[in-house]
Parts: C-alpha cells; sequence; structure tokens
C-alpha cells in the first residue's frame, strides 16, 4: 500500500491558497477544506507534462475525462454512468447553480439539509430560488435524512432537494434505503434531486457510499449529481467538475446548457481530474483513505484525552471533524475563541445553519502532529470564565 503522508509545516508555508495565506504564521490553520498532502503522482506527471508542452490553452470539446470518471465510478463504487450524460464546468458549485436554474422558477423553494455546507445557501439564492431548511436527523450514533421533514416541504411545494452525499460538515454517508425513499419523495412530487457528491471519493471503503443515481429507476428519473477530483486529490484552484445525468430528461436538460458553462471548465483542472480519476492513482488514493482513517481516529483519542467535554462522531467520508463544543460554555460560535486564544483557524459552525451553534469544524487532512498540537491548544483554554470578554 502506498503511503500518503502530509508535508512538513515549513513546506506547507509556502503554499499561496487560501488555507495558508489566510492567517499569520502563527495559526494553525484547519478551517478551509484544503489538504496538506503532495499530489498523487499521475497527477504531476500530467501537469508536467501540459507546462513542458505549453498545453495551456482552452479546454477542448471532446476530452478524456467524462471516460476517466466512468471507469473510476465502475471501480470504486461498482457504479457504471453514461458518459454521453455527462458535461463538464468550473466546479461544482456552479454545476449546482445552473441546474437549479433549469429545474426551478424564482421564488421556488430549495430543501437543504442543515447543518450543511455554508455555500449552499446562497447557491440556492444565486439560482433564484429559496432555501428551505429541513435539518438531519440525530438519531443518537449518527445522522440521517429527515425523510418525513422532506415529505412535508415537497408537500407545501418545494420544487427540488439539494443533497450533500456524503454530508459536509458530519460526514454521513446516507444509506441506500433512506437515498432511495428520497427519490420516490421526489418522484411523487415531481421534485428534482442534486446531489453534491464532490467527497465521494473519500467515503471510507466500509462506510456504504452509493452514488445516487445508482441506488433506483427513481433517482435516475429526478437526479443529477455533481462530481469532481477536487476535494480528495486537492485540485480546487483547477476549476473542473462533472454535471451527471442518468436519463434521457436529464440528459436533455443538461445538454441545453449554454456552451459557456462547458467552457468555463479549467484545461489544468480537466487534465488533473482525467489523471486523478484513472487507474494510476487508486493505489494513491488507498493510501490517502488510510491516512484520514488513522487521523479521524487520532482525533476521538486526543478528545477523549484531552477535552472530554466535546461530542465527536467520526465521520464515514471525508477529511472533516464535525465537534460539539456547547458543553464547554464557550458560546455559540467557539471557533472564535479558539482562533484568539489559541492560535488554531477553524471552521465557524454557526455558519452552517443554526444547528452548528456551539460546533467546530476541524480540517483533519493534514498530519497527526499538527492534529495533536490543534487540539493539545484547545485543550489549554480552561474555563470560558478564564479568557476576556470579547
Amino acid at each position: 500500500m502506498q503511503k500518503v503522508s502530509a508535508l512538513p509545516l515549513e513546506q506547507l508555508r509556502q503554499r499561496t491558497s487560501e488555507k495558508w495565506r489566510e492567517y499569520p504564521e502563527d495559526v494553525l490553520p484547519l478551517f478551509v477544506a484544503e489538504t496538506d498532502f503532495p499530489l498523487a503522482p499521475a497527477i504531476t506527471a500530467a501537469l508536467e507534462r501540459a507546462v513542458r508542452t505549453g498545453d495551456t490553452g482552452y479546454v477542448a470539446s471532446r476530452t478524456p475525462l467524462a471516460e476517466a470518471f466512468v471507469g473510476f465510478a465502475q471501480r470504486r463504487y461498482g457504479w457504471t454512468p453514461d458518459a454521453a450524460r455527462m458535461r463538464s464546468t468550473a466546479d461544482v458549485s456552479m454545476g449546482i447553480v445552473e441546474i437549479l436554474r433549469r429545474v426551478t422558477s424564482p421564488g421556488d423553494r430549495v430543501i437543504v439539509t442543515t447543518p450543511v455546507y455554508p455555500p449552499f445557501f446562497d447557491l440556492v439564492e444565486e439560482a433564484g430560488a429559496i432555501v428551505e431548511r429541513v435539518p438531519l436527523r440525530d438519531v443518537g450514533d449518527r445522522w440521517e435524512l429527515d425523510l418525513d421533514g422532506i415529505r412535508i416541504a415537497l408537500e407545501n411545494g418545494a420544487r427540488a432537494v439539494l443533497l450533500c452525499n456524503p454530508h459536509n460538515p458530519t460526514g454521513t454517508v446516507h444509506s441506500v434505503a433512506s437515498l432511495a425513499a428520497l427519490a420516490e419523495l421526489a418522484a411523487a412530487h415531481g421534485a428534482a434531486v442534486v446531489s453534491d457528491e464532490i467527497h465521494a471519493p473519500l467515503a471510507q471503503p466500509d462506510s456504504g457510499f452509493a452514488p445516487f443515481l445508482g441506488v433506483s429507476d427513481a433517482a435516475r428519473t429526478v437526479g443529477y449529481a455533481v462530481v469532481s477530483a477536487s476535494k480528495a486529490f486537492n485540485l480546487a484552484g483547477l476549476k473542473c467538475a462533472l454535471m451527471v445525468a442518468a436519463a434521457d430528461d436529464t440528459a436533455r436538460l443538461l445538454r441545453s446548457l449554454p456552451i459557456e458553462v462547458e467552457w468555463r471548465t479549467g484545461q489544468f483542472g480537466m487534465l488533473a481530474a482525467t489523471a486523478a480519476f484513472s487507474p494510476q492513482s487508486d493505489a494513491w488514493l488507498d493510501g490517502l483513505l488510510i491516512t484520514l482513517d488513522e487521523n479521524r481516529r487520532l482525533i476521538a483519542d486526543l478528545l477523549a484525552q484531552h477535552i472530554p467535554g466535546a461530542h465527536y462522531r467520526m465521520p464515514d467520508a471525508g477529511y472533516l471533524a464535525w465537534i460539539d463544543l456547547t458543553d464547554l460554555g464557550w458560546g455559540a460560535n467557539p471557533s472564535k475563541r479558539i482562533l484568539r486564544e489559541a492560535k488554531v483557524a477553524l471552521h465557524f459552525g454557526p455558519a452552517f445553519g443554526t444547528e452548528g451553534a456551539g460546533h467546530v469544524r476541524l480540517n483533519f487532512g493534514t498530519s497527526p502532529e499538527i492534529i495533536t498540537e490543534a487540539i493539545t491548544r484547545i485543550a489549554a483554554l480552561g474555563p470560558v470564565e478564564s479568557s476576556p470578554r470579547a
């Protein structure tokens, strides 16, 4: 098995991306969803080849990207999507907006399952629709879709569901049964489901992850998926995603999108994603999943040892830890105090919806040493009364 380890801190601080430029050097940045690992070798080779040959023009009208994703989906998920029913664009967010613009009318309501990736709220509004919040159900040992709540929202006129699969920030992999039930609800009410599957390649092998479009005939009829290599392979800045359909009508909708939607795909993004989805990157991804499995377990151990008042469930997928610090009494947005006093930057819990009060999101796509240092710093804060008033 290929070992994938984070780069040294001194090398990471040479990066110029958001994660390493937002805060001063005395802050450990564990907020935005970038990782600290080197690129998969096949991606490095593809980008180096493009630079050597000056292959830096517009993305072509025909590329190997869709076929590469078909092979990836077959190997990793046992699912065979149709390359002819895909179109590329700059990123998952853009794909979501473009699809929502065509499956809803201005003022329609779109269901989101909070707490959820904060840009979802803005993307729904950008598409001209209105956010309808149906929170996940906390069933004690995990979160799940509130199918009754979704049914009521659809009965009351919601026209689409913006699904996060796997879910961000909880790392939940939704069960096949719940996804199939969601598809039946959408079909019964003439609604669409847009499934953001950007974290899918990071689902742990025993998680039971299933692509939404593969769970049932109803899902294929009502659904769209938007996928990307950007989170698993740290390619967000290269700008490439795929919009995927699985039925004639939904594929026709994707084909109706303006050509400019596809031309926004980055050439480097297409080349890098094609390499990421190739068999040559499988061993690297397998090694990354082992590293992330070790890191998610390390967080559980560190929190139990140093911050026993924290509540944390190991995510099924991804490299984001959703941690409830409510019992510490550090207020609705504990990330502010943690940044100010511990010099650790975490994502603000309330940004994910009202359910995020008292929570933080910690990015563990880094080294065990940085994770350990971050949690040790946070644990040293002590009771909130000892801190100065904000």
